[in-house]
């Protein structure tokens, strides 16, 4: 078994998604010495399974990647990682974890961080202006950022590893 932390990078479908995450998230981690636990919104899934990303992300880690729950007789696959980073956070995704809406294992998985204080949570939305514009966004924000969550918001086209140097400032200096 891996003393090493272990890093719950999440992800749902949006932007980039599909050719940034292993990319710009995954490999950097596990290059910088997490040990990647790997969950996917059920949308997300279905897009890197389409271009064989799934496969190549499942490569990085000795964890499985997932997207669905458990069931109730099996036994949690890992322990609670040790943080979080939610990227690509799509606006639909930010608004249900502020309003805390847990209806598929990623969100679920991030809520009980958020919930259980004391592990850090990154949040990398990547949302269009018209979303942003939406009224609720900035609520959202402020609701997240209230819970303890650190959002590291750049342009869409920023790359996603900066979440990784923000998550390694709150553990000590991994990342």
């Amino acid at each position: 078994m891996s003393t090493r932390l272990i890093l719950g990078l999440v992800s749902s479908a949006c932007y980039g998604v599909d050719t940034r995450l292993r990319r710009e998230l995954a490999e950097p981690a596990a290059a910088r010495g997490w040990r990647l636990a790997i969950t996917l919104t059920p949308t997300a899934t279905r897009w890197l399974s389409a271009n064989g990303e799934l496969d190549r992300l499942a490569e990085l880690t000795d964890l499985p990647v997932r997207s669905e729950p458990r069931l109730p007789s099996e036994p949690k696959p890992y322990r609670t990682p040790d943080a979080f980073v939610f990227a690509p956070a799509s606006a639909n995704s930010v608004a249900k974890l502020a309003l805390g809406i847990a209806d598929n294992q990623a969100l679920t998985a991030l809520m009980e961080a958020v919930g259980a204080q004391g592990i850090p949570v990154v949040v990398r939305p990547q949302a269009d202006p018209a979303q942003r514009g939406h009224p609720a966004w900035r609520r959202h924000l402020v609701t997240l950022r209230e819970a303890g969550v650190y959002l590291d918001d750049g342009a869409p086209e920023d790359s996603w590893e900066s979440s990784l140097d923000v998550v390694g400032s709150l553990v000590g200096g991994i990342g």
